[in-house]
């Protein structure tokens, strides 16, 4: 009798941690439809990719990608929160469950793939690159022997920079900031030759806080193509697809030529794969835990890529970057839409 009630006594507490673990254990799609928010992480101010508006609206080509999140698991673009974190603080931020979604021009690489976050879907391709002043004659990295390089820490683009300086011969002298404002404040200031990130990100810096833009060249800092992709947490397959088969609706809507004005008139369509995406035959949205017509909902509330695109960083904005890598495959571009079946 007393051995069963020491081992009753010694069982006990274990049994009570193991409910609580399970309680707190909520997964998190449960844990954004009882919050009724969505929480993304943002940059510091990338006008293009993510920036708020005059009127303190969030927006750009990153913020909408979390809104399509948000319509998907909430039915409102809008019912999401968005926190600036610098590059040392956004994968900690998402690690530790202070967002939900990271969509900051993050580069998909494999140390940061296998530490503690999963990658969902391309949502924007790009070449690192450097800006430098055109006064100063350089336009190939072969020319930047001795440079001095704005970079922020916590970034692909630290590696980027010694990996060129030891290819080139270059002895390129990083100076390192905390976060991007103060790297390009900075090299606005003179107090660095050069200014390396995402080229789109320098495009969009370059337009909203150089006095005059023409006065600075852009080019690549190296031949290879990078994938900025949202991520999460890792250990949870289903808020996984939940993001990614968001995005890859505002891919595949743009390959069936449904459009945010046509996407009410396309729930007649008799294309079965057409009406799979729509959600007028059943079964896909159930399949991750939403309402089954979630990609209609997307696209009627942003409309698909291309538009998403055109508004935020191409011709229809003041960037007026051109498609390129990110044109739909079939345009020569690498963005690929996965079957909806």
């Amino acid at each position: 009798m007393m051995d069963h009630l020491k081992l009753t006594a010694l069982l006990a507490p274990m049994a009570s941690l193991l409910l609580a673990t399970a309680a707190q254990a909520a997964t998190t799609l449960e844990t954004v439809k009882e919050r009724g928010r969505l929480i993304c992480g943002a940059s510091q101010g990338t006008p293009g990719f993510g920036a708020p508006d005059g009127d303190g609206y969030w927006r750009g080509l990153d913020v909408e990608t979390c809104r399509a999140v948000a319509v998907a698991v909430l039915g409102d673009k809008d019912a999401v929160d968005f926190v600036p974190l610098s590059g040392q603080q956004r994968i900690p931020a998402l690690q530790t469950g202070e967002i939900d979604v990271l969509p900051r021009t993050l580069t998909w690489t494999l140390q940061r793939d296998a530490n503690g976050i999963n990658f969902t879907q391309p949502n924007y391709f790009e070449y690192t690159g450097f800006m430098m002043p055109k006064s100063l004659g350089i336009a190939k990295v072969e020319d930047m022997a001795g440079a001095s390089v704005c970079v922020q820490t916590g970034s692909t683009t630290e590696v980027v920079v010694n990996d060129v300086s030891t290819k080139h011969q270059l002895d390129l002298q990083p100076v390192v900031f905390d976060n991007t404002s103060a790297a390009r404040q900075a090299f606005f200031s003179g107090r660095c030759d050069a200014l390396i990130t995402d080229a789109g990100a320098l495009a969009s810096v370059r337009a909203s806080m150089a006095k005059n833009p023409d006065d600075y060249i852009i080019f690549p800092a190296t031949p290879y193509v990078d994938a900025l992709t949202p991520a999460v947490r890792q250990g949870d397959d289903q808020w996984l697809d939940i993001v990614r088969w968001s995005i890859q609706a505002l891919i595949a809507a743009e390959n069936f030529g449904i459009t945010q004005a046509n996407a009410e008139e396309m729930l007649q369509s008799e294309d079965p794969r057409i009406a799979r995406f729509l959600g007028t035959d059943p079964g896909n949205g159930t399949a991750l835990g939403l309402k089954d017509d979630f990609a209609y909902q997307i696209i009627k509330a942003l409309g698909n890529y291309g538009e998403m695109f055109d508004r935020n960083v191409g011709e229809h904005s003041p960037l007026k970057l051109e498609r390129g890598y990110n044109a739909l495959y079939k345009d020569g571009g690498l963005m690929f839409p996965l079957a909806f079946q």
